[in-house]
């Protein structure tokens, strides 16, 4: 092709993405990739293995640091549902000694780490939990086991049911004079 500033210049593609330039004498320049990348960016285009191994190390140390976070919130995370449990029992005692007009008892035993609400089965504490029954004398039936004891007209002997993991306390207390149900949480919140 000749141009208007009387040169001639011609571009002939050829296989693989290579470009030839021929000048008016038809020698060709020596062959260049399309999409080559200077050889200076192809040499930063990959990680080290010094640099795979530090991210490596670092996300090992994460999954130990975060490990031991999880498995400190999983026993607050029981302690939370077995706080609800215990609460939701209750309620059945009381509700069942109003509803058939006679006593009823909400059962715990400290030794055995299961509590029991009123017809039904007792429940035994997940592992790592304690509980601990403070109620009146008179409804202790061992020395680590006893119970609440509800009246039809919704009042109770009174008491509380401690549960525990760890540093971590919760407090479950019945009024012995409306049989109200209520909850202390751990210090510095739930």
């Amino acid at each position: 092709m000749s141009g208007m500033f009387g040169w001639s210049h011609e571009l002939r593609l050829l296989r693989h993405g290579q470009m030839s330039t021929a000048g008016a004498g038809g020698r060709d320049a020596a062959p260049r990739e399309l999409n080559a990348a200077p050889v200076s960016r192809r040499l930063e285009a990959g990680f080290s293995l010094i640099e795979l191994m530090v991210v490596m190390v670092l996300v090992v140390g994460l999954f130990g640091l975060i490990g031991g976070s999880l498995s400190r919130s999983v026993g607050a995370a029981e302690l939370r549902n077995e706080v609800r449990e215990v609460i939701a029992g209750m309620r059945h005692t009381r509700g069942q000694a109003i509803v058939t007009r006679s006593e009823q008892l909400f059962r715990v035993d400290a030794d055995a780490l299961t509590w029991q609400a009123a017809g039904r089965d007792p429940q035994r504490m997940p592992e790592g939990l304690d509980i601990t029954l403070t109620t009146a004398r008179s409804e202790l039936t061992g020395e680590n086991a006893g119970g609440i004891r509800f009246y039809p007209d919704g009042s109770s002997t009174g008491g509380s049911v401690l549960l525990s993991v760890g540093e971590r306390e919760w407090h479950v207390t019945v009024g012995w004079l409306t049989g109200e149900i209520s909850q202390e949480p751990p210090e510095g919140g739930r």
